[in-house]
């Protein structure tokens, strides 16, 4: 995740050379996405203890796959878009300052508009989705303006080069809402939406000590124009919409389908949904350090060895997929009844598995095709899947669980498909990557 295209990087080899490049700030990125992973699963064990059970954790399962259906989707495009900015204007030796107003007034822009239309759909979203719980949409609201500025402050950082604190700001989030989530517990609240009051402001508090310790400081520099920060920001806030809505389309979909009496239906379906997404945890930890090497040679012209590297990432991804099915299948009924006290089958955990297996392999494909200057293509391709969720889900049955599983399995099918098609057409016609789209790429997607 280097910003300067041509300069020499640790791990570095000549292109006959038998290692793959290793940029600046890749593995505290890669330690920081598992912390948020292994902080993921621990809130959820002790967020359904803290307010008394599944039935009365549903509400903030509700919102968490909610939030990170629209935070990650609306913001990380931003967060790339000031990363690429910054990552020029450093590399010409021009200050930032200019190009962050300008994303401060975008971002703050998108979330007046994003948080009228939550307060336009709210008594729909209160009744059919929170339950009545309008504190819990007073929470929604809250953590999507919370999580502008977390994902504004990793563009500063990943742009300036400051990737130690981007990590910080990544992996803390789910440290302090696992903190925030036993305080409460032990003063004895169980109100949900006092919790999903601690998902919005977890990400403020690693925002606030990396502004205080002069990591989000920029200098003045030359006027920057509204072509700076937005050259690819509709392609890529498209795509990033649909990828993340397809991510966490599976728990919501079931709170929008389950009876009022199927509480803990939709509880324990997110729970075999975070365990089925562990493969796909450890393989964001892995792609943080492999995937950036990757854009590199793609944007050094060395497609021979990016062909290469990318066929053994794709075959990682494989045997990744392979390997956690069949763990889930096997072993996943007995880890939800030791980590969650749940009894899931070992078939909607291992269809959960393959959806996620599949999902992996597209997500890959898709960030090669975005190094390749594939904006529009990959949000092509997200939509598809995106529109295969809701024809599969829609048609495929009358039953909660399978009709979602089915849903999620051939969505990331057809992103996938998608993804091939769209690769082997930029890699055929002979593009040309630059240093943005190599950046734009390496973003992780929560």
């Amino acid at each position: 995740m280097s910003t300067d295209a041509d300069s020499d990087l640790p791990g570095d080899t000549t292109p006959g050379g038998s290692r793959m490049p290793v940029p600046d700030g890749t593995i505290p990125v890669a330690i920081a996405l598992l912390i948020a992973g292994v902080a993921t699963f621990a809130f959820f064990r002790v967020g359904t203890v803290a307010v008394g059970g599944e039935e009365e954790f549903k509400p903030i399962v509700s919102l968490w796959f909610a939030t990170f259906a629209l935070a990650p989707g609306f913001f990380l495009p931003l967060e790339q878009e000031l990363g690429r900015a910054l990552a020029h204007r450093r590399a010409i030796h021009d200050g930032s300052a200019p190009v962050v107003r300008k994303v401060v007034r975008l971002s703050a822009a998108l979330v007046a508009v994003i948080v009228i239309v939550i307060l336009a759909a709210s008594p729909l979203i209160a009744s059919n989705y929170f339950d009545g719980d309008w504190l819990m949409v007073v929470a929604l609201i809250a953590t999507f303006v919370a999580f502008a500025p977390a994902h504004l402050a990793r563009g500063v950082c990943s742009g300036s080069g400051r990737f130690r604190d981007y990590a910080l700001i990544m992996g803390s989030d789910g440290v302090i809402r696992i903190l925030l989530t036993i305080a409460l517990a032990i003063v004895g609240i169980t109100t949900a939406g006092i919790y999903g009051l601690a998902i919005a402001v977890s990400p403020l508090f690693a925002v606030a000590y990396v502004w205080r310790r002069g990591a989000l400081k920029t200098e003045e520099g030359s006027p920057a124009e509204w072509s700076e920060v937005t050259p690819n920001l509709g392609w890529l806030l498209l795509g990033s919409v649909f990828a993340a809505a397809l991510l966490n389309a599976g728990p919501i979909t079931a709170t929008l389908l389950a009876d009022d009496n199927e509480g803990d239906f939709v509880t324990r379906f997110s729970f075999g949904v975070l365990l089925a997404r562990i493969p796909l945890f450890l393989f964001q930890a892995v792609q943080a350090a492999l995937l950036p090497g990757l854009s590199r040679l793609a944007a050094r012209g060395e497609l021979v060895e990016f062909r290469a590297g990318l066929l053994r990432l794709a075959y990682l991804v494989i045997a990744v997929g392979v390997v956690g099915t069949a763990g889930a299948f096997i072993l996943g009924p007995f880890a939800a009844e030791v980590v969650y006290e749940v009894d899931l089958s070992g078939r909607t955990l291992a269809m959960l598995a393959l959806a996620s297996s599949f999902y992996m392999l597209a997500l890959a494909l898709g960030q090669a095709v975005i190094a390749l200057k594939g904006h529009a293509l990959v949000a092509l391709g997200w939509g598809i899947g995106v529109v295969t969720f809701v024809v599969v889900t829609w048609l495929s049955s009358d039953e909660l669980f399978p009709r979602i599983e089915l849903g999620l399995l051939f969505s990331s099918i057809a992103a996938l498909l998608a993804f091939a098609i769209a690769l082997r057409q930029r890699l055929a016609s002979g593009v040309v990557p630059d240093q943005g789209s190599v950046i734009e790429a390496t973003a992780p997607l929560e």
